[in-house]
Formats: structure tokens, C-alpha cells, sequence
């Protein structure tokens, strides 16, 4: 290829094909993430190795994979992204704060258990700030994030989130939610006078699990996993309200986290599984450099009292 071009100038868009493809692992995932053609994917990431005059991609048996230089170039992509975040907040700062408009992309017990309590505050603090909140869960999540559709991103760390060591995000823990059994009231265990219940004492029953690249799929697998089985799910059901009809009829035993708790019925029990609990952290993130926004400044303070709260109630 030929040598870096005098000026050197790069599309910050293409760059963030760029970032997507490595989250993602291959062009047709990444096409479907940024709704663009795989040829559409292609042409931009040529493009971008022309503009850098270096390989960026290269062939992997059917996929692509990313070039070493295209990972310097992700360094100083996540670099670049931080400088306009901060710029951004500080042209933001000269309102210091009192208006503007934050999308929060959440998942859904989250919405149900943590964000009312934040936004009625942030309502009544800062009321010219406009507030959108999106459903949304990783990876997608992430994607919206650093398109710049979503500000704030609220959800559970699992597999499908971003690691901790993951510079183009500034974390915030919010609430470590603990996870009981739902129990039909029928069922033999239902008595919560007695001790904690061994995990493996359910290896028999019909489970409700919701889908495994959710953040409750994925912890309710792992903890029958670290109990020693290997659930038997009857059942596919995400949403809380559904699961607990399913639970309260005597379709299936379930892990309930205690954010959604008050939601359910009076012919389901709870009880606390024997050990370590299972548990899932719940976490804001926001674009590195943005945080000094004083609207998501703000908005991150209102979701840590509300986690506060939360913790407390359970």
C-alpha cells in the first residue's frame, strides 16, 4: 500500500465500522448491527485502509480477521473518541447542566426496579432535562452507545458486556442484585420457615429461563452449572410479569433477582438457595470522556441512589 497521504485524515465514521467489526467478529454481524450491506461494510473498511495506507483486514478461512496495525489504529480510535466526548461536555458545561436531553438505554428489570426512582429525582432537580429511555441489552446496546443513540447505558455484567479493561467506556457500579428461587406455593419446598435450599435439590424440576443471551438466562444457567445439573427448561420467558404466572400455575421453578420482587404474586414463594448467592452486577456506562458532562453527570448520580435504594430494599 502506499504511504501515509501529507495531511493524514481518517472518516471517524469508517472508523467506527471499524470498532464494530471487532466487537462483532465478522462483516455479516457487523452489516446487521449497523443496518448496511456486507458490501457496505466491505467498501467502508477499504476505504479506511486507503485513507490509514495499511491493511486493516485479511483473510480467515471464510471470515476476516483484524490486521496488528488495525489494532493500533482501534487504540487511537478509542483515544480520539474520548477527546470529542470531553469536548462535547464541555461545550455542554456552559449551561452548566440545567437542560439538555439524555437517552438511557436500559434492560428491562432494570427499567422496571432502578430507573423510575432516578428520574422522578432528576425530574425534580433538573427539570428541563428531557430524558428517552430505551429498551436494549449487549451487544446491541453498546452499538447504540457508541453511535451516539443511546447516552447512558444501564445493564448487567455478563458475557455479552464489555470487559472492565474496555477503554472506549467509563463504568459506574451501580447495585449488586441477588437472585431468590420462585417456587410455586404448592411445591414441596415452599416451606420459608426451613433452612436455604441446595440448588441440586431442583435438578428434577421444570425450570422458566429466559433466553440465554440475556443477563438473567445467562446467570440462572451458570448457577445450575456450578450447582452440578444441567436445568431442564420447559419453558423460554423473559419478561418478569409472564414468568411468575408460569411459576404461581406450577409450570416450572425459576432464579428471580430481588429488583422485580415486588412484582409478583401471592401464589409464588421465595427462597434463599443455600451458598453463595447467585447474583448479577448491575452497572451504568457511559463514552469515556463524556462523563464530565453535567447532564449525564447528573443523571449517573441519580442511578447510583437509586442502586442505593434498591440494595436497601432487598
Amino acid at each position: 500500500m502506499e504511504p501515509f497521504s501529507d495531511p493524514f485524515t481518517i472518516d471517524l465514521r469508517r472508523l467506527g465500522v471499524l470498532r464494530e467489526l471487532d466487537r462483532r467478529g465478522s462483516v455479516a454481524r457487523t452489516a446487521e448491527a449497523l443496518h448496511l450491506t456486507s458490501s457496505a461494510v466491505s467498501q467502508q473498511l477499504a476505504a479506511l485502509a486507503r485513507e490509514a495506507g495499511v491493511p486493516l483486514v485479511e483473510r480467515e478461512g471464510r471470515g476476516v480477521r483484524l490486521t496488528p496495525q488495525a489494532r493500533v489504529l482501534l487504540e487511537h480510535a478509542d483515544l480520539i473518541a474520548a477527546q470529542l466526548e470531553r469536548a462535547r461536555a464541555d461545550l455542554t458545561a456552559f449551561d452548566h447542566g440545567r437542560r439538555g436531553t439524555v437517552t438511557i438505554g436500559c434492560f428491562g428489570s432494570g427499567i422496571q426496579g432502578l430507573l423510575p426512582e432516578a428520574l422522578r429525582a432528576l425530574a425534580a432537580r433538573q427539570p428541563k432535562v428531557r430524558v428517552r429511555v430505551r429498551e436494549a441489552q449487549p451487544p446491541d446496546l453498546f452499538t447504540s452507545l457508541d453511535a451516539g443513540l443511546v447516552d447512558v447505558a444501564v445493564c448487567v455484567d455478563f458475557a455479552a458486556a464489555p470487559p472492565h479493561t474496555d477503554r472506549r467506556y467509563v463504568r459506574t457500579d451501580l447495585l449488586t442484585d441477588v437472585l431468590d428461587l420462585a417456587l410455586p406455593a404448592g411445591h414441596r419446598l415452599a416451606d420459608t420457615t426451613a433452612e436455604p435450599v441446595p440448588l441440586r435439590e431442583l435438578a428434577t424440576d421444570a425450570w422458566i429461563v429466559g433466553d440465554p443471551r440475556s443477563c438473567c438466562g445467562a446467570v440462572t444457567r451458570s448457577a445450575c452449572a456450578a450447582a452440578g445439573f444441567t436445568p431442564d427448561i420447559r419453558h423460554a420467558v423473559d419478561d418478569w410479569h409472564a414468568l411468575a404466572a408460569l411459576v404461581e400455575a406450577g409450570a416450572g421453578v425459576a432464579l428471580v433477582p430481588r429488583l422485580v420482587q415486588p412484582l409478583h404474586r401471592p401464589g409464588l414463594v421465595l427462597r434463599r438457595p443455600s451458598g453463595p448467592p447467585p447474583i448479577r452486577n448491575i452497572f451504568a456506562a457511559v463514552r469515556n470522556g463524556s462523563e464530565h458532562d453535567p447532564v449525564l453527570a447528573a443523571v449517573l448520580a441519580h442511578l447510583r441512589d437509586a442502586g442505593r435504594a434498591a440494595a436497601a430494599r432487598a
